[in-house]
Parts: structure tokens; sequence; C-alpha cells
């Protein structure tokens, strides 16, 4: 516990703060790191406003991206700006109760976003890989209680051990108050980690690689039977060009899986397995390390209305009307069919 001690005294424990970064470093900081909060807050509403305005995007699935969204929000109000201001500080400025509050909501949010994201690969395999069983497996009331689930663990790995203090039970280090830095011991470092990030990331792996398999066997037999009627006549073409539509987007769901998986465990898997060894290694991890790793968390909280919003062709429809002011016109209804662009519409309504 040396290395942590050392730090703590030479960098952050003088009154008033050391100051570890120029004037212009700071400001840069700032600049950057606001715009990366802005871009949570308004990525996450836009997509809360949109599926609670637009009928078309209320469905099972919609309602665990709404309520990520809700989780990434709350990420980037409440718990990204005090962050910042201790990163780039490099002190804490608000006191040692609400650090505890702070530290709370942090592993409570973050861990509710990682909590949702395993939800929707899982509404995912079932709707990909058991169709016939995915109403049932997906009612209203499941899709209710684990939403629910999705808020309470998080709550009660945080919120109690935190502030009861048991996330410490055994760390002899006692921090000044203007240092805000989450010491837990071993016990806490694996259990929390286990549960917030190791066990989701498993259970998202699993779903994803079924749901591969499943539309690559699917894009495989579509291919066979596009092959089978490759000698057929002029009257099947639609047919040839229905099927060839299906392994387009069964081949564009597939990357897209690849890009989800591959941002979460890019974003969030460094800073938990630091969390795991720090205890271990006497808490000798440098505050730069854990500064770094548990921004590229946060960022996750700002890329995930891209990754479930943006690459969706209703919600980008819907996102526009939106920003447009659309949805504040007079006609402009809730069940507007997101699903075609304005051209299209025309054509059918024309036919």
């Amino acid at each position: 516990m040396d290395n942590i001690s050392v730090w703590i005294n030479s960098s952050l424990a003088s009154e008033p703060c050391a100051t570890l970064r120029s004037a212009g470093s700071r400001v840069a900081l700032y600049i950057f790191i606001v715009s990366g909060i802005v871009c949570t807050v308004v990525g996450n509403f836009l997509v809360v406003l949109a599926i609670a305005y637009f009928k078309q995007l209320q469905s099972h699935t919609n309602s665990f991206v709404m309520s990520l969204a809700v989780a990434d929000f709350l990420v980037g109000l409440v718990v990204m700006p005090y962050s910042m201001v201790r990163t780039v500080e490099g002190c804490w400025y608000f006191g040692p109760t609400f650090c505890h509050l702070h530290s709370s909501l942090d592993v409570m949010l973050c861990t509710a976003s990682i909590f949702h994201l395993s939800c929707i690969a899982f509404d995912r395999y079932y709707a990909v890989c058991n169709p016939l069983v995915y109403s049932f497996k997906m009612s209203r009331n499941r899709v209710g209680l684990l939403i629910v689930v999705c808020w309470a663990i998080p709550f009660l790995i945080s919120f109690g051990p935190i502030l009861l203090g048991l996330h410490k039970l055994g760390v002899d280090i006692s921090l000044p108050e203007n240092v805000c830095i989450l010491l837990v011991n071993r016990f806490y470092a694996v259990m929390a980690s286990l549960v917030a990030f190791y066990l989701p990331m498993i259970a998202m792996l699993v779903a994803y690689w079924k749901i591969y398999k499943a539309a690559k066997r699917q894009a495989m037999q579509i291919s066979a039977m596009e092959a089978q009627m490759a000698a057929g006549v002029g009257k099947d073409s639609n047919k040839k060009q229905k099927h060839r539509n299906i392994i387009r987007r069964e081949r564009k769901a597939a990357k897209t899986l690849g890009i989800i998986m591959g941002v979460f465990l890019l974003f969030w898997l460094p800073f938990f397995t630091v969390n795991i060894i720090d205890p271990f290694i006497e808490y000798g991890t440098a505050g730069v390390i854990w500064d770094t790793f548990l921004w590229l968390g946060y960022v996750n909280s700002s890329l995930n209305p891209f990754l479930y919003g943006f690459f969706n062709r209703s919600f980008r429809r819907a996102f526009l009307m939106i920003m447009g002011c659309r949805i504040c016109l007079y006609g402009t209804a809730q069940g507007t069919d997101l699903s075609q662009s304005k051209r299209e519409a025309t054509e059918r309504t024309d036919n």
C-alpha cells in the first residue's frame, strides 16, 4: 500500500489542491470532456424521446434500449461532470459525503448500463434463434421484471456496500477530504467485478455467438434455395430479390453484433481487469491509468445511442424529425411510419 500512500501524499493531499497540469492543458481537457458529456446526454435523451413519442418504436426490445438510454443519460448528467473536475484538477472539491454518493451512483449506473446490454443480447437471441417462443419468453411482464432487475442488482452492489463502508473493510488507508478514490478490498473487487461485468460479458458473448451462428446458417439456407431457383423462370425474380435482401440483412446484423461486442469489450475490459488486479498488487496502479480506463468506460455510454439507435433506420428518421422540430408541428403523428423514406411512402401511396 506504500505506492498509493506516496501518490496521495505527494500529489493530492496538500491544501489547497496541487495543480498537476498547466492552465492550457486543463482548458483543452475541459473542452474535450464537456464535448463528450454533451454527446452522452443529448444522444441518450434523443433515444428516450424517440421511443416515448413514436409508437412504432415501442417494442419489447426498445423497452430495454430506452431503459439503457436512461442509465447512460444519468451517467452523463450526474456522474461524468464531477469525475471531469476530479480528473482535470486532480482534486475533489465536493466533500467526503458527496464522494460516497458519487461513487455509489458511478458504480450503480455503469453496472445498470452493462446489465441492459446483456438483456438486449438475450432479447435478440430469442428473437433470432427461438422465434416461436419469443412472445412467451419476452412478454410484457417479463420485460418489466428484467428491467427492474437491471436496476435493483446494481443498486444493491453499490449503495449498500459503499455507504456502509463494507467495500473497504481491511483496507488500512486514510484518505484526505480532497481525495475521492474508491478503494476496495479484494473480496469486493472480485465479487463486484464478476457481477457487474464478467458474468454479463459471458452472457453477451454466448448470446451473440448463437445469434451469429443462426444468422450464418439461415444465410446458407437462403443461398441454397436461391441456387435452386436460379434455373427458374422470370416470375421468380421477386423471390430471388427477396432472398438477396434477407442475406444482406443477416450479414449486416452479424456485422453490427460484432461491432457492439467489440466496442463493449474495448471500453470496459481494461477497467474491470485493473479493478480486480489492483488490490492484489497493494494498490500500486498509477492514478493516470485509473482515470484513462474509467473514462474509456464512460465513453461506452456515449456510444450506445449510436450503436443501438443510429444504426437503425427507424431511429435515424425519428432523430431527424425530433432535431428538425417536426414533432412540434401540427399533423406529425406519433404513429408515423419510420421504416420508409418519404419517397418510398409516396410511391406506395401512388401504387
